[in-house]
């Protein structure tokens, strides 16, 4: 009997084939969106999680003032080469510590210029911020020593002034004096706030202190924990060294603060799978507009079908039978739509996430999730039309005109 009234929706269906179509579009469009936005969602949180571990894992930043961005520091001291000293020999259980000054500078190569940031810091830097030489070496302790005009250079910096030409043993013009390049640095890409990790040139501390700033500050210093040690115990034996040094009493405030990159992966993360769950949801919307289309063009095809309803009843169907017919119709639309969503998200998802940037990455479960409610849908929507069918006198529906 199952089988019979299957069939009999199909050829129902197939009565009005370019109908049945147009009225699953909303189910189909419903689906595409919320797949292909909760597969964006998930692309770009790991997207996410990756640059952040590009950083370094186990990474601890220091920096004055306790507000992010720029004018940050609110006018609290800068930190000194000594506290940078004192962190390397009083915290335990740390890889290396980088002290760090910034500045914005105008690089040229022959006729090629490029406007960009300048890192003066030591050799833990590479080590600290997980850094690899693509070619060429780091800085000698003769030329950190003597402030020496070398530098090592991203791949941004390279494709600018250089091509595809290998770099190292050229020399560029950084500000007001020439600089040899000695080092190429692997490609990191795209950092979790949007900035091109590969834009930047390092050069010894001493270098950029005497020769560009003018100041023996220390803008910031980063430092590692080593494999297996707590960080949050490196990182309450950074809080305190640092108030001792900067005489910062109990009940005042610290005039500096800690990042750690666990807590900006967790936020960024957390961030990423609220908004795709939000976006998600608002697609979600058009699911329901697609249920109630399809309950609107059942509920046509009942009073369309009347006599139809009217003369099976007549002659023996039972009324489950009628309504089982009508919601198996309002079940392989509502299905039929669902299975044309996912292959319309799967064909936007890789598309967009090439073009986004981010990995595709197929989630079964939400495929499958989106499958089953689709036909969910069409039961929930169809079961008015068919009950209506179903609740049909048999007398008046022959009658009908």
């Amino acid at each position: 009997m199952l089988w019979n009234t299957f069939l009999l929706a199909l050829r129902a269906i197939r009565r009005n084939l370019m109908r049945s179509i147009l009225t699953t579009l909303g189910i189909v469009i419903g689906i595409a969106a919320v797949i292909t936005l909760v597969t964006l969602g998930n692309g770009a949180t790991k997207s996410v999680t990756e640059q952040i571990a590009s950083m370094g894992s186990s990474q601890l930043i220091v920096m004055p003032g306790q507000r992010f961005g720029p004018g940050g520091s609110d006018g609290a001291p800068s930190f000194k080469v000594a506290d940078v000293e004192a962190v390397r020999s009083q915290i335990t259980s740390i890889v290396g510590v980088a002290p760090m000054v910034n500045k914005g500078v105008t690089v040229v190569h022959q006729t090629k210029n490029w406007l960009t940031a300048t890192v003066g810091t030591n050799n833990d830097y590479f080590k600290v911020g997980n850094w690899t030489l693509d070619s060429g070496r780091i800085f000698s302790d003769a030329e950190e020593r003597a402030g020496k005009a070398v530098c090592v250079i991203g791949e941004t910096i390279r494709n600018r002034l250089f091509g595809r030409e290998n770099p190292v043993g050229s020399e560029i013009r950084v500000k007001n004096f020439s600089c040899e390049v000695i080092g190429l640095l692997k490609s990191k890409g795209q950092a979790a706030m949007g900035q091109d990790q590969d834009d930047i040139v390092v050069m010894p501390f001493r270098t950029v202190q005497r020769r560009l700033t003018g100041s023996q500050d220390v803008g910031r210093f980063m430092l590692s924990v080593q494999q297996g040690a707590s960080i949050d115990s490196v990182k309450e034996q950074l809080i305190s060294l640092m108030r001792e040094r900067r005489k910062i009493s109990e009940n005042e405030d610290a005039d500096f603060r800690v990042m750690d990159t666990r807590q900006l992966a967790e936020t960024l993360t957390a961030t990423t799978k609220i908004l795709t769950a939000l976006l998600g949801a608002v697609a979600a919307v058009s699911l329901l507009v697609g249920g109630i289309g399809i309950m609107n063009i059942m509920l046509v095809s009942v009073t369309e079908r009347t006599r139809e309803i009217g003369i099976r009843l007549a002659i023996g169907a039972l009324e489950n039978e009628v309504l089982l017919q009508f919601l198996i119709e309002a079940v392989v639309l509502s299905a039929f739509g669902g299975l044309l969503g996912i292959v319309l998200a799967t064909g936007a998802s890789i598309g967009l996430s090439s073009l986004m940037s981010v990995p595709y990455m197929f989630d079964t479960n939400i495929n499958l999730l989106s499958f089953f409610f689709s036909a969910f849908i069409g039961v929930v929507f169809g079961y008015f039309p068919a009950r209506r069918a179903a609740s049909l006198n048999p007398i008046d529906a022959l009658r009908y005109e």
